[in-house]
């Protein structure tokens, strides 16, 4: 089973406004409302792969009610956690203002709420694979993670870290089995600036040593690299495509490479699955369907092995 967490899930309300003016009232030409969230993300793409998750996460208000129906909508089954007081966040992004959002701050999740969560986390037995993505909610420490890696450690529970900074941090004395920074995120880690495939490696190779299995990067149009459990670093470049929107593009990676360890325990197959499956996306109007993924897949270019 995998279960992915999204802590705080929203409703992402994009619109298209033409000839913005500040300060003036300003008329939508086109709009439409999406469930949001990383760990939600997972899921879609994950299904659109053949691969059956369940999303977990809070829903406060009306608007988390429309979060949850959204998602069942689109085929998945929540197990979100009712939080009794304010609203889950509503994120205003305008398509086509150079990717311009304004981003709710979403409910403060309380001590109850968490003991919801880890009983239902509890059922996650040997072999099963936990997707913790994106920030932690209000109420939440910089440990939000590493706090249910530590309760659950020892299940035999394959971990998936896509957050950054201390949250992802914290998480490799438990040595998760996967890590995804984007090169941005995996520089600020090291106070370094990563533009190249090499560079990647090299700080990756750092963060495995520091506890993570394996490490994905993803790099945007160079592709993305994986230092994987036994050392070995492999570059998959990116398709060439038009880029549509990048939102979504690291969460459909995350979910290509699952689908694609699963199905064939290889590395190299999930490397190629999981850039196929972030291009697609970044190709697409919305999160990437699964024609657009094989055909993505299709077009990539032999993998690279780099030096040790």
């Amino acid at each position: 089973m995998i279960a992915t967490l999204t802590w705080n899930p929203s409703l992402d309300y994009v619109v298209t406004v033409h000839g913005f003016r500040q300060g003036r009232t300003n008329r939508t030409e086109e709009e439409q409302i999406f469930p949001g969230g990383k760990g939600i993300n997972v899921s879609l793409v994950l299904k659109q792969l053949g691969v059956e998750s369940i999303p977990l996460g809070f829903a406060a208000g009306f608007t988390g009610e429309e979060i949850v129906r959204l998602t069942r909508k689109l085929g998945l089954s929540p197990e979100f956690i009712t939080v009794p007081g304010g609203y889950s966040r509503i994120n205003v992004k305008w398509k086509n203002q150079d990717g311009t959002e304004l981003n709710g701050v979403g409910p403060v999740i309380g001590e109850a709420q968490k003991m919801q969560l880890y009983e239902k986390l509890d059922r996650l037995k040997a072999g099963d694979v936990l997707v913790l993505a994106g920030s932690v909610s209000r109420g939440v420490t910089e440990n939000g993670y590493g706090d249910i890696m530590g309760r659950l450690e020892g299940r035999g529970i394959r971990f998936v870290v896509d957050a950054s900074g201390d949250l992802l941090r914290r998480t490799l004395a438990f040595h998760p089995f996967l890590i995804k920074p984007n090169h941005h995120e995996l520089g600020e880690l090291f106070g370094a600036e990563i533009s190249t495939v090499e560079q990647a490696a090299y700080y990756g190779e750092k963060l495995r040593k520091e506890g993570a299995q394996n490490v994905l990067i993803s790099m945007g149009s160079q592709g993305a690299v994986l230092v994987d459990e036994y050392g070995g670093k492999r570059h998959q470049k990116a398709p060439e495509g038009t880029l549509v929107s990048a939102v979504g593009s690291g969460d459909s990676m995350v979910a290509g490479f699952l689908a694609g360890w699963m199905e064939r325990g290889s590395y190299e197959w999930a490397l190629a699955l999981g850039t196929a499956a972030g291009s697609a996306t970044a190709f697409s109007e919305g999160l990437a369907e699964r024609a657009m993924i094989v055909e993505t897949c299709e077009r990539l270019e032999h993998q690279v092995l780099l030096e040790p």
